[in-house]
């Protein structure tokens, strides 16, 4: 006979047991319990606040410690040296290094020649001497050139321009005679410093070259030379120049104080810690060897960023003008990109800057020097379009800023 009650137990057995069995079976590992910790010794004491030994702390994983790395070993250790590229890369820092094999004689000969011309090219319309004034660095004097009306005014009565030449080692040039001749005709007063590290003057100037240092306050100083022309009026004085004498110009006004009311800076370099690494050893040499620098950027960081223009950008207090070419070989775009940018994101109510889309070429430099186009015989101006549109926006400018064209030396009149 069928017993229901056993029945009843038993099933009620079988389904407990695969509930057991199922459950053992969904247990996740890191639920499982813990294997036994062997016991410390008896010398491993547990530290206060830590946990016993051989238990990691909680929330942290016990890791076994892996075994320190051997030390990485420098490429420059490993490569065998070639002599041919270790020389093409060496660059000297040894002042007597400076300008090796320059031929002191030819470049005094040729500055005087050029010279010469000037009474001729002058005459009738041009006022011109070579002076010289004393450096505020106290240690030299500055030789430089003066252009004046015939004419002068009375007191106050002429704005004035410092036009500061360019190159590495470079000396004012005579094909910028067409562009002093408009100057003068507006009414400027022009001087133009040949200032430490100029050529034309004999090794002791040249080897003084102090690029973005003393060379400054030679070219700065030559507004105490204009203070002794009763004249000009010290409220009116800019300063211009292009390249080098770009540079100049814009350390000129990027100053916690600076007398000058307007400056122009055309291709100007901005940025050596950039340039020497685009230029390479060939272009450094020129500049570990100064005597007040004796390295390159990556030994003398603090030196070169102080020297470039481009991190000085918010010092500038008066309106300045900025004119660069997309095809210049010299201050190539790529860096006096950088100073233009600069200059439009932080100080656009002072700058006024315009990019020449690849210029008319002149010379190997190709658009370095597209605002500089003169006949080096005739020194006549060989124009191109984008020569005729910096300048007459290079004299709209200074007009703006220093009213040439005002005789202050007289009383205003009213009617």
């Amino acid at each position: 006979m069928f017993n229901l009650h056993r029945f009843t137990l038993a099933a009620a057995g079988l389904i407990a047991l695969a509930v057991i069995t199922v459950s053992a079976q969904t247990v996740a590992p890191s639920q499982a319990p813990p294997k036994p910790t062997p016991p410390a010794t008896a010398t491993a004491q547990a530290t206060p606040g830590q946990p016993p030994a051989g238990q990691a702390p909680a929330g942290r994983a016990a890791t076994t410690p892996a075994a320190p790395a051997a030390p990485r070993q420098s490429p420059r250790a490993q490569v065998p040296m070639d002599p041919d590229r270790a020389r093409q890369l060496y660059v000297s820092k040894d002042p007597k290094d400076q300008s090796l094999g320059t031929n002191y004689q030819r470049d005094i000969d040729a500055r005087v020649a050029a010279e010469g011309r000037y009474p001729e090219l002058c005459k009738g319309i041009i006022d011109y001497k070579k002076v010289s004034y004393r450096s505020s660095v106290g240690d030299m004097d500055i030789p430089a050139y003066l252009f004046q009306p015939i004419e002068k005014r009375g007191a106050k009565g002429h704005a004035a321009l410092v036009w500061v030449h360019g190159g590495v080692h470079g000396n004012w040039g005579i094909t910028m005679f067409p562009f002093i001749k408009e100057a003068v005709a507006r009414g400027y007063v022009v001087i133009a410093p040949d200032y430490r590290g100029s050529t034309g003057y004999g090794e002791a100037h040249h080897q003084a070259i102090d690029y973005g240092g003393y060379e400054v306050d030679d070219t700065m100083s030559a507004v105490e030379f204009l203070k002794t022309l009763p004249h000009v009026d010290q409220d009116r004085l800019g300063i211009m120049g292009w390249s080098h004498g770009g540079y100049i110009t814009l350390f000129s006004v990027f100053r916690d104080q600076t007398p000058f009311k307007a400056a122009a800076a055309i291709v100007p370099v901005t940025n050596l810690v950039f340039r020497l690494s685009y230029k390479g050893p060939s272009y450094q040499w020129d500049f570990s060897t100064q005597k007040r620098v004796l390295g390159l950027p990556f030994e003398k960081r603090d030196i070169y960023i102080e020297r470039s223009p481009l991190y000085h950008v918010d010092k500038l207090k008066v309106p300045l003008l900025v004119h660069v070419a997309t095809n210049d070989e010299d201050v190539n775009y790529v860096e006096d990109q950088q100073i233009v940018d600069a200059l439009r994101s932080r100080k656009s109510d002072l700058a006024e800057t315009k990019t020449y889309i690849d210029p008319h070429p002149w010379g190997s430099s190709v658009g370095h020097a597209f605002s500089r186009r003169v006949d080096p015989k005739t020194l006549e101006r060989v124009d191109s379009p984008a020569q005729i549109d910096s300048w007459n926006r290079t004299w709209t400018f200074f007009e703006w800023n220093l009213r040439p064209y005002e005789d202050r030396s007289k009383p205003v009149g009213y009617r």
